[in-house]
């Protein structure tokens, strides 16, 4: 049985890291990270990586999640409060009633991780990837597709930032990543474990339809209007997806969902 314990003021220094949650995304947790939500909680309950440090819920959701919580380890305190003293605590509605603090683990180095990945794969590079929204759709999309893992450069929003875990439906916290360096040249890193680049630009060279899946592939997108650098364009293979006439651009969350299915289905290249 998990071990429950009442907050009934909103100041309870106990809670202290639940404290007007967003102002405190903002400023970022350090190796720490909120998940809400009940899918978000039982995969961080599961997680082999990440450990859950205490749980926030409303008295009303306590019993439904019982399958979960009674996975907890006997020093994971759970604290409930009615409602109105959890509104309190965060600091605006929180309609789902649940919040935990997770505890990060320590992310490998993108030469590292790629590394450990065998044989046939596919990878996703994100570059300059500003909205938490867009960031927990692609890793969503990621996921669906089998992608093996996720490569983030320096300008990226944090992916354990607690609405990109949400719209990614957890797997921010499943699937593996790392950050990129400001002086990693990611181009000759994917080529130096056996990588082929395929960069998404309104002007690429060959449409998306046309190219052939190789056995080691990295997805390359990059931020909304910009795009990718042109000096990664210059070294990469380029391509495009056809749009409706007069428009140039998609959602980068959408642009990679089509990108890692058309990956996954299309032919192999000829070896």
């Amino acid at each position: 049985m998990p071990n429950l314990i009442r907050i009934t003021d909103p100041a309870d220094p106990r809670i202290a890291a639940y404290s007007q949650v967003r102002e405190r995304d903002l400023v970022g947790r350090d190796d720490h990270f909120i998940a809400e939500g009940e899918v978000v909680l039982q995969t961080l309950v599961q997680s082999e990586r990440h450990q859950p440090v205490s749980l926030l819920l409303d008295e009303k959701r306590v019993d439904g999640l019982a399958a979960i919580t009674d996975r907890l380890a006997d020093d994971v305190p759970v604290y409930v409060a009615n409602q109105a003293v959890l509104d309190g605590i965060v600091g605006f509605h929180i309609h789902r009633g649940i919040l935990a603090l997770g505890h990060r683990a320590p992310a490998p180095s993108a030469d590292a991780l790629l590394a450990g990945i065998e044989g046939r794969a596919l990878v996703v590079v994100l570059m300059g990837i500003s909205n938490h929204d867009n960031l927990g759709g692609i890793f969503r999309n990621a996921a669906a597709f089998g992608a093996d893992a996720i490569l983030l450069d320096a300008q990226c929003c944090d992916p354990f930032y607690r609405k990109a875990i949400r719209v990614s439906v957890g797997n921010t916290l499943t699937l593996p990543h790392a950050k990129l360096a400001l002086s990693d040249d990611v181009v000759a890193l994917l080529e130096k474990h056996g990588f082929t680049a395929v960069s998404l630009s309104p002007n690429g060279a060959y449409r998306l339809a046309e190219v052939k899946r190789p056995s080691r592939v990295a997805a390359l997108l990059g931020t909304e209007g910009p795009g990718l650098d042109a000096a990664v364009l210059a070294r990469t293979l380029t391509v495009r997806i056809p749009m409706a006439s007069g428009v140039d651009s998609l959602n980068v969350a959408t642009t990679s969902g089509i990108v890692l299915h058309q990956l996954t289905q299309a032919a192999p290249e000829a070896e």
